[in-house]
């Protein structure tokens, strides 16, 4: 016995320093990826206690200001500090792309699941319904939605939730109709285990690497969407404000300052960019356990 445990944790140990050792040499952008973020994310949470300035407050004796040791990345149009709103901007910005991407992805992974399991008509349905709003832009879909409802952050979190469970719903679909073919489904299914305790037991937890995989790259393209959509009025609302609306407001003062326009594309630009670094890297170490025979089932 003592000998099997010290074999068996030798086994585990043995595939994790692979892992490691393989993460440390190869996968730089998922390094270089999570260490950006982790910046990003940091400076966002403790902005309340670090931000210099109230992003509201404004001073026009000093507006369109350069940089000084008092603003250290100038004032708009108003006199505004744009480093205060820059950080208090990104709260906005990154909060709305994470929840909405959460919500998207749970409802989509769920979906995807039911419908592989189910078969039939539920999933003739839900596969031409994904097919019907992935052919449509997420923006024209937002937009029809904010239109019918009006703009706020219930209606921007469910417009861009409405959009964005397609592509976790077609890879769940796809992922789940492989392992419902694995050898330990047919078993669970022999032992007379349920749909629902086979999809939450054994299908998702086997998926969940791929999936988690595609939800940092999805996260880019959902930040680019809330800002663009705060860039046509129709995000955030004064007097609140995020990355989208910054560019709006900076955008008759370009050839002035230029920097008005550059930082709040930058943040943009620098985020999406790290978490897309994340999800390549992520998929790339994944792709590369499963032909190193290092990834298994979760049973």
């Amino acid at each position: 016995m003592a000998l099997s445990s010290h074999v068996s944790s030798g086994f585990v140990s043995g595939r994790l320093g692979r892992g490691l050792r393989f993460a440390r040499r190869r996968h730089w952008t998922l390094r270089v990826g999570a260490a950006t973020f982790a910046v990003i994310v940091t400076v966002l949470v403790l902005t309340p206690w670090i931000a210099p300035y109230d992003p509201a407050d404004q001073d026009l004796s000093r507006r369109l200001a350069g940089f000084s040791a008092e603003h250290w990345l100038g004032t708009d149009q108003l006199g505004r500090d744009v480093l205060s709103r820059l950080m208090y901007g990104g709260r906005f910005s990154v909060t709305i792309a994470a929840v909405t991407l959460l919500l998207g992805a749970v409802i989509g992974t769920l979906l995807g699941a039911v419908s592989a399991r189910r078969g039939g008509l539920l999933d003739e349905f839900l596969m031409r319904t994904v097919d019907l709003l992935i052919a449509i832009p997420d923006v024209v879909v937002a937009l029809l939605l904010i239109a019918v409802f009006g703009t706020g952050y219930g209606t921007l979190i469910a417009a861009l939730t409405a959009v964005g469970w397609t592509p976790f719903a077609r890879l769940m679909r796809g992922l789940a109709l492989e392992i419902n073919a694995k050898g330990y489904i047919e078993a669970a299914e022999a032992l007379g285990c349920s749909k629902s305790f086979i999809i939450f037991r054994h299908v998702i937890p086997n998926a969940l690497r791929p999936m988690l995989a595609l939800g940092f790259l999805r996260f880019g393209h959902k930040l680019i969407t809330v800002g663009g959509l705060s860039y046509l009025s129709l995000g955030v609302q004064p007097p609140d404000s995020d990355w989208g609306a910054m560019l709006l407001d900076a955008q008759p003062y370009m050839a002035r300052m230029p920097m008005l326009v550059i930082l709040p594309g930058a943040a943009i630009f620098l985020t999406a960019l790290s978490v897309t670094l994340i999800g390549q890297g992520a998929e790339i170490f994944r792709t590369q356990q499963k032909t190193a025979g290092t990834e298994g089932p979760t049973r």
